[in-house]
């Protein structure tokens, strides 16, 4: 498969994206890396809220894709505790919680995106890319 070309535009030379997946459920782990390998992406991994923090300031990843419901510290409260650190990079929340109003939720608090799970292969990179596109300004 060819890496999202979106992803040229990260500043890696082999169009790759190093992309951070918080995600507590190893199943749902395995098929986001597999996916994301798939599409020439790098997977930096984590499976609950402190790791998460700790992999995003050391890892410094391109993108995060963040469960909302973690152990030990949610994705609604590792995401303050990343920007505070500086972190800039989109934040995705990947959700079970598929509800009316949801989205609108996810977004109020400060994530970038919303996806709902189960993720849905087929139209997950195109999702995907719109988090990699390059910005219009600079």
């Amino acid at each position: 498969m060819i890496p999202l070309k979106s992803s040229l535009c990260l500043g890696n030379p082999h169009g790759m994206a190093k992309v951070l997946v918080i995600e507590d459920v190893p199943i749902s782990r395995n098929l986001l890396r597999r996916v994301l390998h798939l599409a020439g992406h790098q997977v930096l991994e984590a499976e609950d809220g402190p790791g998460g923090l700790i992999a995003a300031l050391a890892g410094e990843p391109d993108l995060i894709l963040m469960d909302l419901s973690l152990p030990l510290l949610d994705g609604w409260s590792v995401l303050p505790r990343l920007r505070e650190q500086g972190v800039g990079v989109p934040v995705v929340a990947l959700t079970a919680h598929a509800l009316v109003g949801d989205r609108e939720r996810v977004l109020a608090a400060g994530f970038d995106g919303y996806m709902s799970k189960p993720i849905d292969v087929r139209t997950f990179h195109r999702d995907l890319e719109s988090y990699l596109t390059c910005p219009k300004t600079r």
